[in-house]
Protein backbone atom coordinates (compact mmCIF):
# COMPACT_ATOMS: atom_id res chain seq x y z
CA UNK A 1 0.00 0.00 0.00
CA UNK A 2 1.45 3.35 -1.05
CA UNK A 3 1.37 6.37 1.24
CA UNK A 4 -1.29 7.92 -1.00
CA UNK A 5 -3.68 5.10 -0.12
CA UNK A 6 -3.25 5.31 3.66
CA UNK A 7 -6.68 5.84 5.25
CA UNK A 8 -5.28 8.66 7.38
CA UNK A 9 -4.19 10.67 4.34
CA UNK A 10 -7.67 10.46 2.84
CA UNK A 11 -8.95 12.72 5.61
CA UNK A 12 -9.08 16.48 5.40
CA UNK A 13 -5.70 18.11 5.95
CA UNK A 14 -6.66 19.81 9.20
CA UNK A 15 -7.95 16.50 10.55
CA UNK A 16 -4.73 14.71 9.58
CA UNK A 17 -2.78 17.40 11.46
CA UNK A 18 -5.13 17.09 14.43
CA UNK A 19 -4.75 13.31 14.68
CA UNK A 20 -0.97 13.47 14.32
CA UNK A 21 -0.81 16.32 16.85
CA UNK A 22 -2.78 14.43 19.51
CA UNK A 23 -0.74 11.26 19.01
CA UNK A 24 2.49 13.27 19.06
CA UNK A 25 1.55 15.03 22.31
CA UNK A 26 0.69 11.68 23.82
CA UNK A 27 4.03 10.11 22.89
CA UNK A 28 5.88 13.13 24.26
CA UNK A 29 3.90 12.97 27.53
CA UNK A 30 4.62 9.24 27.88
CA UNK A 31 8.33 9.83 27.30
CA UNK A 32 8.42 12.54 29.98
CA UNK A 33 6.39 10.41 32.39
CA UNK A 34 8.69 7.42 31.94
CA UNK A 35 11.74 9.60 32.59
CA UNK A 36 10.51 11.32 35.78
CA UNK A 37 8.66 8.46 37.50
CA UNK A 38 10.14 6.54 40.42
CA UNK A 39 9.11 2.91 40.05
CA UNK A 40 8.05 0.78 43.01
CA UNK A 41 7.38 -2.94 43.08
CA UNK A 42 3.93 -2.40 44.62
CA UNK A 43 2.93 0.01 41.85
CA UNK A 44 4.12 -2.31 39.09
CA UNK A 45 2.28 -5.25 40.67
CA UNK A 46 -1.01 -3.33 40.99
CA UNK A 47 -0.66 -2.00 37.44
CA UNK A 48 -0.09 -5.52 36.12
CA UNK A 49 -3.07 -6.94 38.00
CA UNK A 50 -5.47 -4.27 36.73
CA UNK A 51 -4.17 -4.74 33.19
CA UNK A 52 -4.76 -8.49 33.48
CA UNK A 53 -8.33 -7.86 34.65
CA UNK A 54 -8.84 -5.61 31.63
CA UNK A 55 -7.48 -8.30 29.30
CA UNK A 56 -9.77 -10.93 30.85
CA UNK A 57 -12.76 -8.62 30.37
CA UNK A 58 -11.90 -8.14 26.69
CA UNK A 59 -11.41 -11.86 26.14
CA UNK A 60 -14.69 -12.77 27.85
CA UNK A 61 -16.70 -10.26 25.80
CA UNK A 62 -14.85 -10.15 22.47
CA UNK A 63 -17.36 -12.43 20.71
CA UNK A 64 -19.91 -9.62 20.99
CA UNK A 65 -17.59 -7.50 18.83
CA UNK A 66 -17.91 -3.76 18.44
CA UNK A 67 -21.33 -2.73 17.25
CA UNK A 68 -20.50 0.57 15.60
CA UNK A 69 -17.59 2.56 14.29
CA UNK A 70 -17.48 4.63 17.47
CA UNK A 71 -18.16 2.20 20.27
CA UNK A 72 -18.35 2.90 23.98
CA UNK A 73 -17.13 0.42 26.55
CA UNK A 74 -16.69 0.20 30.32
CA UNK A 75 -12.94 -0.56 30.49
CA UNK A 76 -12.56 2.72 32.37
CA UNK A 77 -13.58 0.75 35.46
CA UNK A 78 -10.04 -0.68 35.39
CA UNK A 79 -8.35 2.52 34.19
CA UNK A 80 -9.78 4.82 36.87
CA UNK A 81 -8.03 2.98 39.75
CA UNK A 82 -4.78 3.15 37.77
CA UNK A 83 -5.15 6.93 37.41
CA UNK A 84 -6.09 7.44 41.06
CA UNK A 85 -3.75 5.02 42.83
CA UNK A 86 -0.62 5.11 40.66
CA UNK A 87 1.67 7.79 39.20
CA UNK A 88 0.32 9.40 35.97
CA UNK A 89 2.63 7.50 33.62
CA UNK A 90 0.80 4.24 34.36
CA UNK A 91 -2.57 5.70 33.37
CA UNK A 92 -1.02 6.99 30.14
CA UNK A 93 0.32 3.54 29.30
CA UNK A 94 -2.82 1.58 30.24
CA UNK A 95 -4.90 2.32 27.07
CA UNK A 96 -2.18 0.90 24.81
CA UNK A 97 -2.77 -2.73 25.76
CA UNK A 98 -6.54 -2.39 25.52
CA UNK A 99 -6.25 -0.80 22.08
CA UNK A 100 -3.85 -3.47 20.78
CA UNK A 101 -6.12 -6.26 22.03
CA UNK A 102 -9.22 -4.63 20.55
CA UNK A 103 -7.46 -4.40 17.18
CA UNK A 104 -6.08 -7.94 17.31
CA UNK A 105 -8.78 -9.88 19.11
CA UNK A 106 -12.03 -7.96 18.58
CA UNK A 107 -12.45 -5.85 15.42
CA UNK A 108 -9.65 -4.59 13.14
CA UNK A 109 -10.00 -0.90 12.35
CA UNK A 110 -7.78 1.69 10.62
CA UNK A 111 -4.62 2.01 12.69
CA UNK A 112 -4.81 5.80 12.91
CA UNK A 113 -8.19 5.50 14.65
CA UNK A 114 -6.87 3.00 17.15
CA UNK A 115 -3.78 5.15 17.78
CA UNK A 116 -5.90 8.27 18.24
CA UNK A 117 -8.19 6.45 20.69
CA UNK A 118 -5.25 5.31 22.80
CA UNK A 119 -3.66 8.76 22.65
CA UNK A 120 -6.79 10.67 23.64
CA UNK A 121 -7.50 8.32 26.54
CA UNK A 122 -3.87 8.25 27.66
CA UNK A 123 -3.53 12.04 27.61
CA UNK A 124 -6.75 12.69 29.48
CA UNK A 125 -6.13 9.99 32.08
CA UNK A 126 -2.62 11.34 32.59
CA UNK A 127 -3.84 14.90 33.12
CA UNK A 128 -6.51 13.87 35.59
CA UNK A 129 -4.12 11.54 37.43
CA UNK A 130 -1.68 14.41 37.90
CA UNK A 131 -4.47 16.65 39.20
CA UNK A 132 -5.70 13.98 41.61
CA UNK A 133 -2.28 13.32 43.12
CA UNK A 134 -1.54 17.02 43.49
CA UNK A 135 -4.80 17.77 45.31
CA UNK A 136 -4.98 14.51 47.28
CA UNK A 137 -1.69 15.29 49.00
CA UNK A 138 -3.45 18.16 50.80
CA UNK A 139 -6.45 16.19 52.07
CA UNK A 140 -6.93 15.35 55.76
CA UNK A 141 -5.20 12.09 56.67
CA UNK A 142 -7.38 9.07 57.55
CA UNK A 143 -5.51 8.73 60.83
CA UNK A 144 -6.95 12.03 62.10
CA UNK A 145 -10.26 12.50 60.24
CA UNK A 146 -11.41 9.26 58.69
CA UNK A 147 -14.86 10.32 57.47
CA UNK A 148 -13.74 13.65 56.06
CA UNK A 149 -10.73 12.06 54.38
CA UNK A 150 -12.75 9.45 52.48
CA UNK A 151 -15.54 11.89 51.66
CA UNK A 152 -13.09 14.37 50.17
CA UNK A 153 -11.06 11.60 48.57
CA UNK A 154 -14.11 10.07 46.82
CA UNK A 155 -15.37 13.49 45.71
CA UNK A 156 -11.97 14.33 44.25
CA UNK A 157 -11.77 10.94 42.50
CA UNK A 158 -15.23 11.33 40.97
CA UNK A 159 -14.44 14.88 39.89
CA UNK A 160 -11.23 13.80 38.17
CA UNK A 161 -13.00 10.88 36.47
CA UNK A 162 -15.73 13.21 35.20
CA UNK A 163 -13.09 15.63 33.94
CA UNK A 164 -11.32 12.80 32.12
CA UNK A 165 -14.54 11.65 30.46
CA UNK A 166 -15.34 15.23 29.42
CA UNK A 167 -11.89 15.95 27.99
CA UNK A 168 -11.77 12.63 26.15
CA UNK A 169 -15.26 13.17 24.70
CA UNK A 170 -14.21 16.61 23.47
CA UNK A 171 -11.08 15.28 21.75
CA UNK A 172 -13.01 12.42 20.14
CA UNK A 173 -15.92 14.67 19.12
CA UNK A 174 -13.63 16.86 17.03
CA UNK A 175 -12.29 13.81 15.19
CA UNK A 176 -15.73 12.26 14.74
CA UNK A 177 -17.30 15.42 13.32
CA UNK A 178 -14.31 15.96 11.07
CA UNK A 179 -14.61 12.44 9.71
CA UNK A 180 -18.41 12.41 9.44
CA UNK A 181 -20.17 15.80 9.77
CA UNK A 182 -23.56 14.07 9.71
CA UNK A 183 -22.93 12.25 12.99
CA UNK A 184 -25.23 13.42 15.79
CA UNK A 185 -23.00 14.01 18.82
CA UNK A 186 -26.08 14.63 20.92
CA UNK A 187 -27.32 11.10 20.30
CA UNK A 188 -23.84 9.59 20.57
CA UNK A 189 -22.56 11.40 23.66
CA UNK A 190 -25.40 13.14 25.46
CA UNK A 191 -28.37 10.82 25.12
CA UNK A 192 -29.61 9.02 28.21
CA UNK A 193 -27.92 5.66 27.57
CA UNK A 194 -24.39 7.00 26.84
CA UNK A 195 -24.55 9.30 29.87
CA UNK A 196 -25.77 6.49 32.09
CA UNK A 197 -22.97 4.28 30.79
CA UNK A 198 -20.39 6.96 31.70
CA UNK A 199 -21.93 7.43 35.14
CA UNK A 200 -21.88 3.68 35.85
CA UNK A 201 -18.27 3.44 34.69
CA UNK A 202 -17.16 6.34 36.89
CA UNK A 203 -19.07 5.08 39.93
CA UNK A 204 -17.76 1.51 39.61
CA UNK A 205 -14.20 2.64 38.89
CA UNK A 206 -14.14 5.01 41.86
CA UNK A 207 -15.62 2.38 44.17
CA UNK A 208 -13.00 -0.15 43.04
CA UNK A 209 -10.21 2.38 43.63
CA UNK A 210 -11.57 3.14 47.11
CA UNK A 211 -11.67 -0.55 48.03
CA UNK A 212 -8.08 -1.06 46.90
CA UNK A 213 -6.90 2.12 48.68
CA UNK A 214 -8.71 1.31 51.94
CA UNK A 215 -7.61 -2.33 52.13
CA UNK A 216 -4.12 -1.86 50.74
CA UNK A 217 -4.51 -4.93 48.52
CA UNK A 218 -5.93 -5.72 45.10
CA UNK A 219 -7.33 -9.12 46.15
CA UNK A 220 -10.90 -7.88 46.66
CA UNK A 221 -10.81 -6.42 43.13
CA UNK A 222 -11.30 -9.99 41.89
CA UNK A 223 -14.92 -9.67 43.00
CA UNK A 224 -15.41 -6.86 40.49
CA UNK A 225 -14.36 -8.98 37.50
CA UNK A 226 -17.66 -10.85 36.88
CA UNK A 227 -19.63 -7.63 37.44
CA UNK A 228 -17.54 -5.68 34.92
CA UNK A 229 -17.81 -8.52 32.41
CA UNK A 230 -21.59 -8.62 32.83
CA UNK A 231 -21.83 -4.85 32.36
CA UNK A 232 -19.71 -5.06 29.22
CA UNK A 233 -21.85 -7.85 27.77
CA UNK A 234 -25.03 -5.91 28.51
CA UNK A 235 -23.61 -2.78 26.90
CA UNK A 236 -22.48 -4.65 23.78
CA UNK A 237 -25.86 -6.39 23.47
CA UNK A 238 -27.65 -3.04 23.65
CA UNK A 239 -25.31 -1.54 21.05
CA UNK A 240 -25.70 -4.49 18.70
CA UNK A 241 -29.49 -4.41 19.06
CA UNK A 242 -29.49 -0.71 18.25
CA UNK A 243 -27.14 -1.20 15.29
CA UNK A 244 -29.45 -3.89 13.87
CA UNK A 245 -32.18 -1.25 13.57
CA UNK A 246 -30.07 1.20 11.59
CA UNK A 247 -28.69 1.53 8.10
CA UNK A 248 -24.93 1.17 8.49
CA UNK A 249 -24.02 3.92 6.04
CA UNK A 250 -26.39 6.73 7.03
CA UNK A 251 -27.39 5.87 10.59
CA UNK A 252 -31.06 6.18 9.63
CA UNK A 253 -33.62 3.45 10.24
CA UNK A 254 -33.21 0.56 7.85
CA UNK A 255 -36.13 -0.48 5.66
CA UNK A 256 -37.39 -3.25 7.94
CA UNK A 257 -37.28 -1.12 11.09
CA UNK A 258 -38.81 1.88 9.34
CA UNK A 259 -41.78 -0.17 8.16
CA UNK A 260 -42.29 -1.60 11.64
CA UNK A 261 -42.24 1.84 13.27
CA UNK A 262 -44.36 3.35 10.50
CA UNK A 263 -47.04 0.69 10.98
CA UNK A 264 -47.04 1.35 14.72
CA UNK A 265 -47.53 5.05 14.02
CA UNK A 266 -50.43 4.30 11.69
CA UNK A 267 -52.12 2.40 14.51
CA UNK A 268 -51.70 5.42 16.81
CA UNK A 269 -53.01 7.73 14.08
CA UNK A 270 -56.06 5.51 13.59
CA UNK A 271 -56.78 5.63 17.32
CA UNK A 272 -56.69 9.45 17.22
CA UNK A 273 -58.27 9.78 13.75
CA UNK A 274 -55.28 11.95 12.77
CA UNK A 275 -53.95 12.56 9.26
CA UNK A 276 -50.72 10.88 8.15
CA UNK A 277 -48.51 11.66 5.17
CA UNK A 278 -45.75 9.60 3.62
CA UNK A 279 -42.92 10.74 1.36
CA UNK A 280 -40.50 8.82 -0.82
CA UNK A 281 -37.41 10.86 -1.72
CA UNK A 282 -35.07 9.87 -4.53
CA UNK A 283 -31.76 11.49 -5.50
CA UNK A 284 -31.92 12.54 -9.14
CA UNK A 285 -29.34 10.89 -11.44
CA UNK A 286 -27.42 9.48 -8.50
CA UNK A 287 -25.70 6.90 -10.70
CA UNK A 288 -24.09 9.73 -12.64
CA UNK A 289 -22.60 11.07 -9.40
CA UNK A 290 -21.05 7.68 -8.66
CA UNK A 291 -19.80 7.28 -12.23
CA UNK A 292 -18.32 10.78 -12.49
CA UNK A 293 -16.90 11.26 -8.98
CA UNK A 294 -16.62 7.78 -7.52
CA UNK A 295 -18.52 5.83 -4.90
CA UNK A 296 -16.79 7.61 -2.00
CA UNK A 297 -18.38 10.84 -3.20
CA UNK A 298 -21.71 9.07 -3.53
CA UNK A 299 -21.37 7.80 0.03
CA UNK A 300 -20.53 11.32 1.20
CA UNK A 301 -23.70 12.61 -0.45
CA UNK A 302 -25.82 9.96 1.28
CA UNK A 303 -24.24 10.61 4.68
CA UNK A 304 -24.49 14.39 4.38
CA UNK A 305 -28.11 14.18 3.27
CA UNK A 306 -28.97 12.08 6.31
CA UNK A 307 -27.67 14.93 8.46
CA UNK A 308 -29.79 17.43 6.50
CA UNK A 309 -32.86 15.28 7.06
CA UNK A 310 -32.28 15.16 10.81
CA UNK A 311 -31.90 18.94 11.02
CA UNK A 312 -34.80 19.82 8.73
CA UNK A 313 -37.40 17.33 9.91
CA UNK A 314 -39.29 17.22 13.18
CA UNK A 315 -38.20 14.96 16.01
CA UNK A 316 -41.30 12.78 15.66
CA UNK A 317 -41.07 12.30 11.88
CA UNK A 318 -40.02 8.71 11.05
CA UNK A 319 -37.12 8.70 8.63
CA UNK A 320 -35.46 5.71 6.99
CA UNK A 321 -33.30 4.63 4.10
CA UNK A 322 -35.46 2.52 1.81
CA UNK A 323 -32.60 1.33 -0.36
CA UNK A 324 -29.92 2.74 -2.66
CA UNK A 325 -30.62 6.45 -3.08
CA UNK A 326 -34.24 6.29 -1.86
CA UNK A 327 -35.43 7.51 1.55
CA UNK A 328 -38.83 7.28 3.18
CA UNK A 329 -40.41 9.68 5.65
CA UNK A 330 -43.63 9.23 7.59
CA UNK A 331 -45.15 12.51 8.80
CA UNK A 332 -47.47 11.86 11.78
CA UNK A 333 -50.37 14.26 12.38
CA UNK A 334 -49.62 15.98 9.06
CA UNK A 335 -52.12 16.76 6.31
CA UNK A 336 -51.24 17.13 2.65
CA UNK A 337 -50.66 20.91 2.78
CA UNK A 338 -48.22 20.70 5.68
CA UNK A 339 -46.48 17.71 4.12
CA UNK A 340 -45.98 19.58 0.84
CA UNK A 341 -44.62 22.60 2.72
CA UNK A 342 -42.09 20.46 4.62
CA UNK A 343 -41.11 18.52 1.50
CA UNK A 344 -40.64 21.68 -0.57
CA UNK A 345 -38.43 23.21 2.10
CA UNK A 346 -36.32 20.07 2.16
CA UNK A 347 -36.10 19.88 -1.64
CA UNK A 348 -35.11 23.55 -1.90
CA UNK A 349 -32.43 23.21 0.80
CA UNK A 350 -30.82 20.26 -0.98
CA UNK A 351 -30.92 21.98 -4.37
CA UNK A 352 -28.93 24.90 -2.92
CA UNK A 353 -26.25 22.69 -1.38
CA UNK A 354 -22.89 21.54 -2.71
CA UNK A 355 -21.07 18.38 -1.70
CA UNK A 356 -17.32 17.81 -1.58
CA UNK A 357 -15.87 15.32 -4.03
CA UNK A 358 -13.92 12.50 -2.39
CA UNK A 359 -12.35 11.13 -5.57
CA UNK A 360 -8.59 11.55 -5.83
CA UNK A 361 -8.82 13.07 -9.29
CA UNK A 362 -11.67 15.46 -8.42
CA UNK A 363 -10.98 16.45 -4.82
CA UNK A 364 -11.29 20.17 -5.55
CA UNK A 365 -14.66 19.85 -7.29
CA UNK A 366 -18.03 20.49 -5.73
CA UNK A 367 -20.99 18.27 -6.53
CA UNK A 368 -24.56 19.51 -6.78
CA UNK A 369 -27.63 17.30 -6.70
CA UNK A 370 -31.39 17.59 -6.71
CA UNK A 371 -34.08 15.30 -5.33
CA UNK A 372 -37.55 14.30 -6.41
CA UNK A 373 -40.25 13.50 -3.89
CA UNK A 374 -43.55 11.71 -4.03
CA UNK A 375 -46.17 12.27 -1.32
CA UNK A 376 -49.26 10.34 -0.34
CA UNK A 377 -51.68 11.25 2.42
CA UNK A 378 -54.40 9.57 4.42
CA UNK A 379 -56.47 12.58 5.41
CA UNK A 380 -57.88 10.78 8.45
CA UNK A 381 -56.14 7.51 9.26
CA UNK A 382 -58.42 4.64 10.12
CA UNK A 383 -57.94 1.06 11.15
CA UNK A 384 -58.08 0.20 7.45
CA UNK A 385 -55.19 2.52 6.47
CA UNK A 386 -52.54 0.28 4.96
CA UNK A 387 -48.86 1.25 4.87
CA UNK A 388 -48.25 -0.63 1.65
CA UNK A 389 -51.01 1.35 -0.08
CA UNK A 390 -49.46 4.63 1.10
CA UNK A 391 -46.06 3.49 -0.18
CA UNK A 392 -47.50 2.49 -3.55
CA UNK A 393 -49.25 5.86 -3.86
CA UNK A 394 -46.11 7.79 -2.86
CA UNK A 395 -44.06 5.77 -5.32
CA UNK A 396 -46.52 6.63 -8.09
CA UNK A 397 -46.25 10.30 -7.13
CA UNK A 398 -42.46 10.02 -7.22
CA UNK A 399 -42.64 8.51 -10.72
CA UNK A 400 -44.78 11.46 -11.75
CA UNK A 401 -42.26 13.93 -10.33
CA UNK A 402 -39.52 12.29 -12.37
CA UNK A 403 -41.64 12.26 -15.51
CA UNK A 404 -42.31 16.00 -15.12
CA UNK A 405 -38.61 16.84 -15.05
CA UNK A 406 -37.36 15.89 -11.54
CA UNK A 407 -36.35 18.29 -8.74
CA UNK A 408 -39.95 18.69 -7.59
CA UNK A 409 -42.60 17.40 -5.22
CA UNK A 410 -45.74 15.65 -6.44
CA UNK A 411 -48.59 14.34 -4.34
CA UNK A 412 -51.23 11.64 -4.30
CA UNK A 413 -53.99 12.02 -1.73
CA UNK A 414 -56.10 9.06 -0.72
CA UNK A 415 -54.56 7.04 -3.54
CA UNK A 416 -55.80 9.51 -6.22
CA UNK A 417 -53.56 11.80 -8.24
CA UNK A 418 -53.27 15.33 -6.95
CA UNK A 419 -51.18 18.45 -7.38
Amino acid sequence: MTARNWPLLKLQRWLVSYVIGVVGCYLAAVAIGVAVTSYRTHDIELFGVLLVFGVVTIELTRREGEATEYTKDIHGIWHIPVAILLPPVYSMLAPILKTVLAQWRVTPKPLHRRAFTAASQGLTYGVCSAIFHDVASRLPTPATEVVRHWLYWASLAVGCAVLQATLNSALVAIAVKGTDPAVSLRNRQFARDPLYNDLAEIAAGTLLAAVIAATGTWVLAVLALPLVTLLQRSLRHAQLSDAARLDAKTGLLNAVTWQREARAELIRAAHNAAPVSLAILDIDHFKQVNDAYGHLTGDNVLITLSGVFRRQLRVYDILGRFGGEEFTILFPRTDVDDAVRIAERLRSTIADMTFASCGYQNMSEQVSITVSMGLSTASSASAHTDLDELIIAADAALYRAKALGRNQVCTLSGGQPGE
